[in-house]
Order: C-alpha cells, then structure tokens, then sequence
C-alpha cells in the first residue's frame, strides 16, 4: 500500500463551493476512478476511508485534476446528503478568520 499522501481538496462540481480537505494516496484515488465515490486515506484509522461511510453524507466525484505540479488534487464531487464536516456543516470551511476589503 503506498502511503504516500497527497492534499485533496473537494469541491462542488457546480457551484464551485469548497466542501473539504482531505488526503488521498493511489489507492484511494485508484478505489474512487473504480467506484465513483470520493475515497481518502485516512491519517487517523490508517485504512482506505469513504467520506460518509457511517453518515450516509457521500460524495459522487464527477470530475478529478491534478495540480501543475502532480502535487495535489481538485476533486469536483456532488454530495449526496445534507453535510460534508462532521459539525454538519456543507461545508468544512466556516471558521472565518479575517476579512479583508476589497
């Protein structure tokens, strides 16, 4: 198993909205080209993980990119479910920490 990992970002294939940050290895990427479902690797359980394995909160990828660089990956994904953070939030990003104007 190749544990090498790469920063994930997940995206909404339609609006554009950034759902989450996870990070995947070639077997979670090699599992969510096979299934269509969005597979991390996951740091903590030290297994393949599904986002919403246990919520039923999935994602269905729809699009995937590598960066310029082959460093990172875009996945653009439609949830099917309410919530993608695990505060039930849509999205993970909520904490805002500055605003700047433009």
């Amino acid at each position: 198993m190749n544990t090498r990992l790469i920063p994930t970002v997940i995206q909404d294939y339609k609006t554009l909205k950034v759902y989450m940050l996870g990070f995947s290895n070639s077997d979670s990427l090699d599992k969510t080209q096979k299934t269509g479902w969005v597979y991390f690797w996951s740091r903590s359980k030290k297994r393949l993980w599904m986002k919403g394995e246990k919520s039923g909160n999935k994602l269905k990828a729809i699009e995937i990119y590598f960066d310029c660089d082959d460093d990172s990956l875009l996945i653009k994904a439609k949830l099917i479910g309410k919530f993608v953070c695990h505060t039930n939030n849509v999205s993970c990003f909520t904490k805002r920490i500055t605003n700047y104007d433009t």
